[in-house]
């Protein structure tokens, strides 16, 4: 049996600013413990970029030092994207990408990402591999063998360019009123120039961070102020961002939000009507059950990964296929880019609108989404949900009242000590009221 990873979760490592391992101690260690295994033979290069929480400069600091002691090269790239440095790691040929972020969450979280020189996540074992190096004492090359460092001055007009070249030739916008909400996040400086220099008229939201007010009621995870200036600018549709640029929630010209279900939903049927699409589309076990029968009704094949884009890129892998996504707004569209990119997944839809000559609001239509109700139960102790009989007595019940038409999922979360219950169906009276009943019931056999 594979021992269970100490650092790395299925994105990275994460946590609170100071509270070990996020710290600038540790941040020192696994710079070097990063180099070590991209070392080789030779002096090698590994790029490192951030978001704009305030603990960044600290942790770049921290991370460069501990790779130049490795004796590998830093490429110091500044607030960028994720799926910007997935970008310029293929292309400037590194042996790895490291993101200082903490994607969504708040400013006093932070963490880390990597990629591989093809501009993927990690696999397992060299993850397995960086953290054996971690116990290990630190060491320090000969001073001849050192790493040195500088700062790529040119990436945000690197990436900026290739986020315009994935839609087609001869496709611009103009004409269209939109608003991009940058969440305070890396994409400040990069979102409003991709989608004006493509022809839009573009008005900006959190585009003026300030070290902690990233994804502070702004962005993907908080679209209500976005709703409110669409509907005040009168815009066609509005873009939300998440701290870090790789998730991506709209609103259409009536204030709706229209999240990553839909938008994959949007990007997958254009891409069966061109005659683009290739394998199934992978969603998530938190996928909402109508995107998966809108997409049976078009007759596209539809799959279900762990939750994680991590896991979704592995079953795209797996299968053979180029889209998928998760509700949250991870949205991977491989036959553009290699990893989910907010920025790239909105050009999308945006072709798509300029192709059909629908809006937005009309092209989510073709999907039903149906009532879903999440609970969260805090976990008191251990629990195998899968033979607790009371549990899944009570689970089959539900599931037997909804039918064909309903789903249940229980699981435990990879990142609290939190059980999830998720009752999801066409009735949301009866939707909400089973998934209180069922919560109720794993609360019980918790306290039991």
């Amino acid at each position: 049996m594979v021992s269970k990873k100490r650092y790395f979760g299925t994105d990275g490592i994460r946590g609170k600013v100071g509270v070990p391992p996020i710290t600038a101690e540790f941040m020192l260690k696994l710079g070097w413990a990063i180099g070590k295994v991209f070392s080789g033979e030779g002096k090698k290069m590994v790029l490192v970029g951030k978001d704009t929480r305030i603990s960044g400069y600290m942790f770049e600091s921290a991370l460069e030092a501990g790779l130049t002691a490795a004796g590998v090269d830093t490429r110091l790239i500044g607030p960028m994207p994720t799926p910007g440095i997935a970008y310029l790691t293929r292309t400037l040929r590194a042996q790895a990408g490291i993101v200082i972020s903490a994607s969504h969450n708040p400013y006093y979280d932070n963490g880390i990402k990597l990629f591989s020189t093809e501009g993927v996540k990690l696999k397992d074992e060299v993850e397995y591999k960086i953290e054996a190096f971690l116990d290990n004492p630190m060491t320090t090359v000969d001073s001849v063998h050192l790493g040195k460092a500088r700062r790529i001055v040119d990436a945000a007009g690197r990436y900026i360019e290739f986020c315009k070249g994935t839609i087609s030739p001869g496709v611009d916008f103009k004409g269209m009123r939109i608003v991009v909400d940058c969440a305070h996040g890396a994409t400040y400086h990069i979102a409003p120039h991709v989608f004006s220099e493509v022809g839009a008229e573009v008005m900006t939201l959190g585009d003026v961070p300030d070290g902690i007010n990233i994804n502070d009621k702004c962005g993907a995870t908080a679209p209500q102020n976005l709703s409110a200036k669409v509907l005040e600018y009168r815009a066609d549709f509005g873009i939300a961002l998440d701290g870090d640029g790789d998730r991506l929630i709209m609103v259409d010209h009536t204030g709706a939000v229209v999240d990553g279900d839909e938008l994959l939903f949007i990007i997958a049927r254009s891409r069966y009507e061109q005659k683009q699409l290739k394998g199934p589309v992978v969603g998530t076990l938190m996928t909402n059950l109508g995107m998966e029968h809108a997409l049976a009704d078009l007759g596209i094949d539809f799959i279900r990964s762990n939750v994680g884009d991590r896991y979704v890129m592995e079953m795209l892998s797996a299968h053979g296929g180029m889209l998928g996504g998760e509700g949250s707004g991870h949205i991977i569209c491989l036959d553009k880019t290699t990893t989910g990119d907010g920025i790239v997944a909105a050009l999308q839809v945006l072709e798509e609108i300029r192709r059909t000559g629908k809006t937005l609001h009309e092209l989510k239509q073709g999907m039903e989404k149906y009532p879903q109700t999440l609970i969260n139960v805090k976990l008191s102790g251990p629990i195998d949900l899968n033979v607790n009989a009371t549990i899944q007595e009570k689970k089959k019940a539900v599931e037997a009242q909804l039918g064909e038409h309903g789903r249940v999922l229980l699981r435990a979360s990879g990142t609290e000590p939190l059980v999830r219950v998720m009752v999801e169906g066409k009735d949301a009276r009866i939707v909400g009221e089973s998934a209180s009943a069922l919560a109720n019931t794993v609360k019980e056999a918790l306290s039991a």
